[in-house]
């Protein structure tokens, strides 16, 4: 069967009297070998009750329910969006039933609960403990926490594809993040789309009428989609599938009418591609993903929506490549896992409809950009490469057939490498502009007549600047928060240093502005999260810049398994995640020491996500390097982490076995032992501030749990915080803010 938990509204009446269906019902539903919780929750009201749904392992709560008929003691619960029914009886405080869907029958009680909030509520520190935290940050400074994190009073900018409309997020003074319209020829502007309460968590012009955009439920990453006209019409959600993740994969320029999702609608471990209408939410399924076949990774379509390409995973681990020709999908190659072979871009200019750009690193140990034809399987020539770096992607023009516009990449800095006659102008035109200060053309109209231009660097947030090129002019839109002059701010300085095996490292230092050398700062040390294939690049940075604002340095070091630096240190850190990795960081300590910038006595692990994991698994691997730690959304411990992976990461768990480490073998298995460091608190001398969100499907809140509890047993000082609105990561402005003055406090108060 293939379940999606878009369990919609259930409808409530009949003759059933209204102390007999009040509170919570949770029901364990197995399918497949997977146990699934809901909690139906349902209150009486004076029309009759109201009802909403909990999906525990999903990280979703308190989605609002509609239909279900009530009559001697029968109830018959519905979806029609679904295609389910459930029926049962009411006995007291149970409900034995039967649930259906799609053809598929399953046994189904519900059973009378008590609901609670995610986790153990007696563990967070009170509002005002967390407030006492904050004031010990005392001094007299230029800029405040809200600065460096309030959202910009504007931000998000697009160009609407005719170039008549600039589009933005705008921030209301309580914080909310409105999406606003301004006519580029008279500067007059609307208000198009209102926050609720819910964060619109991105949004994008889908053709000159009509804006599409993205939102979950208290942070749980089932996005939804939604649409609105320009004119305030037509707004609706085009995917009200509960419970059920939508990303785009392809916008279709020449059709105004549709784009590519996908979705997990119909399996909720397997996302699958359909064709939505953005008008009024028909979906066409373009490909079905049998079961028992190998879960697909990722789909390749061409410009015109033609699916041509298909990653499947083999083994849980490995990707086959599966290509259309003549009707059919067949195989073209199996890839291995850190090697890379990715269809950029179909190639319209070329008569040989199976000719491609892709970027790839078979047979190299950098990624490069190669002309490739995909039924003959082999590349025609390499057209751009780098010797240190992996090459990220390229720019075409659609105006002038697809021509190659300019190569892209990250190395120390982000580099741009023009490569049409016509680019190269327009890109020389914004260097005599903007000089060395670092540019990108982040947008354009249709006719290309008009760029969205965005200058930044590791002291500018972020400036937007319009280029017309017919006129040759270059205007200031706006600038992301004003009022951090570049002259008040610290500079990023990129570093190399060697690791105590002999790989070559890289990352950056943030010393505070008006550093002198000589002075040995307190450090801030912040691994990267991911931790596979991400890492952390050269720009600006607010944590640091807040943390150099307040006199402290701030080290990160791209350890082994961090992108961009080619398969061989890809691989490197297969296996070593909180080993060799946690090395990797240790080194970089070990650099900044001897560079005389820093005190070895004063330095703390701040770090979220993987990088949480890397504060704690640092704080038990090295408990007297650090004087102190914050945790920030990380796991604790690696069996548990593996145990609450989301549905939809089921079909990457082989893959999470070779990154990590697999608890079916034995040896792997005591290696986790050794790097969990929910399970060697005893390990731990120094305070520690664990900060979680309650909704988090990545890291559940078990994960931040257990090492409070365990640490607070033996005495160890843990202020912790939970938001019950959040996440993975805190994207509510007061939550962000919350969190960065009670970790200024706990820094100032354990750093000084």
């Amino acid at each position: 069967m293939k379940l999606s938990i878009a369990i919609t509204l259930f409808l409530l009446g009949g003759a059933i009297k209204a102390q007999e269906l009040n509170g919570s019902y949770k029901g364990h539903l197995d399918v497949q070998g997977m146990q699934l919780d809901l909690i139906v929750n349902i209150t009486p009201t004076d029309n009759g009750f109201s009802a909403t749904l909990d999906v525990p392992a999903q990280g979703a709560s308190d989605i609002p329910l509609d239909s279900v008929v009530l009559q001697d003691n029968k109830v018959t619960i519905t979806s029609a969006k679904m295609q389910l029914t459930y029926t049962g009886t009411v006995s007291g405080e149970t409900i034995e039933g039967t649930y259906e869907q799609m053809g598929q029958k399953y046994p189904l009680t519900l059973k009378k609960t008590v609901k609670t909030k995610p986790g153990n509520t007696a563990l967070p520190s009170s509002d005002e403990e967390l407030a006492k935290l904050a004031a010990k940050a005392k001094g007299k400074f230029k800029f405040t926490v809200e600065d460096y994190f309030k959202t910009p009073d504007v931000f998000s900018f697009k160009l609407s594809p005719d170039g008549k409309y600039l589009s933005y997020m705008k921030r209301r003074d309580t914080g909310e993040r409105d999406v606003y319209l301004k006519e580029t020829a008279t500067q007059k502007e609307k208000l198009l789309i209102k926050q609720g309460e819910d964060l619109i968590r991105g949004y994008f012009w889908a053709n000159d009428n009509r804006i599409l955009y993205l939102q979950d439920k208290g942070g749980d990453e089932n996005y939804h989609l939604f649409g609105i006209d320009i004119d305030g019409s037509n707004k609706n959600e085009l995917t009200p599938y509960d419970g059920v993740k939508v990303d785009v994969l392809e916008m279709l320029k020449d059709d105004d009418d549709h784009i590519i999702v996908q979705m997990n609608k119909e399996n909720l471990q397997q996302e699958e591609p359909y064709m939505l209408n953005i008008n009024d939410g028909e979906v066409t399924k373009l490909y079905t993903v049998e079961a028992g076949s190998p879960p697909v990774a990722g789909y390749s379509f061409d410009q015109k929506g033609n699916l041509r390409g298909i990653g499947r995973m083999v083994d849980g681990v490995n990707i086959e490549m599966l290509y259309k020709i003549d009707g059919e999908f067949k195989p073209m190659m199996v890839v291995e896992f850190g090697d890379s072979f990715g269809i950029d871009e179909f190639n319209p200019r070329s008569e040989n409809p199976d000719e491609a750009y892709v970027v790839s690193n078979l047979g190299t140990d950098k990624a490069e950009i190669q002309l490739y034809d995909l039924k003959k399987n082999e590349k025609i020539k390499t057209l751009f490469k780098s010797d240190k770096f992996d090459v990220s992607g390229l720019s075409l023009s659609r105006k002038r057939n697809y021509e190659i516009d300019f190569y892209y990449y990250q190395g120390e800095k982000t580099e741009v490498v023009p490569v049409s006659d016509t680019y190269k102008k327009i890109y020389a035109r914004l260097k005599k502009e903007f000089g060395d200060q670092q540019f990108f053309t982040q947008g354009k109209t249709d006719d290309e007549s008009k760029y969205l231009v965005v200058l930044t660097s590791d002291k500018i947030v972020g400036e937007y600047y319009l280029y017309d090129v017919e006129k040759d002019t270059v205007t200031l839109l706006y600038k992301l928060l004003p009022n951090l002059m570049a002259e008040d701010m610290a500079t990023m300085k990129p570093i190399t240093f060697k690791s105590r095996d002999g790989l070559t490292l890289h990352g950056y230092i943030t010393l505070p502005q008006g550093y002198k050398k000589g002075q040995k700062l307190p450090l801030i040390v912040n691994p990267h999260g991911g931790p596979q294939g991400v890492r952390d690049g050269w720009g600006f940075n607010p944590e640091g810049q807040l943390f150099a604002s307040r006199g402290y340095a701030t080290l990160q070091v791209n350890f082994r398994i961090s992108g961009g630096y080619g398969k061989g240190f890809l691989k490197a850190g297969f296996g070593q995640i909180g080993r060799k990795a946690m090395d990797d960081v240790e080194d970089g300590i070990d650099y900044v020491i001897k560079q005389g910038w820093v005190d070895k006595n004063k330095i703390a692990i701040y770090g979220g996500s993987h990088g949480g994991y890397a504060v704690l698994r640092g704080m038990t691997k090295t408990p007297d390097l650090y004087a102190c730690g914050v945790d920030y959304v990380g796991v604790s411990n690696l069996h548990t982490f593996m145990e609450t992976i989301p549905p939809y990461w089921e079909k990457y768990k082989a893959l999470l076995y070779k990154i990590w480490y697999n608890p079916t073998i034995p040896e792997e298995k005591a290696i986790m032992d050794e790097v969990s460091p929910a399970l060697h608190v005893d390990k731990i001398k120094k305070p520690l501030f664990v900060v979680q969100g309650a909704n988090d499907p990545r890291v559940n809140i078990d994960e931040a749990d257990q090492i409070v509890e365990s640490l607070r047993k033996r005495g160890v000082e843990v202020p912790y915080m939970v938001k019950y609105d959040e996440g993975h990561g805190f994207a509510k402005e007061e939550n962000r803010l919350d969190f960065y003055k009670a970790m200024m406090g706990f820094l100032a108060e354990h750093l000084k």
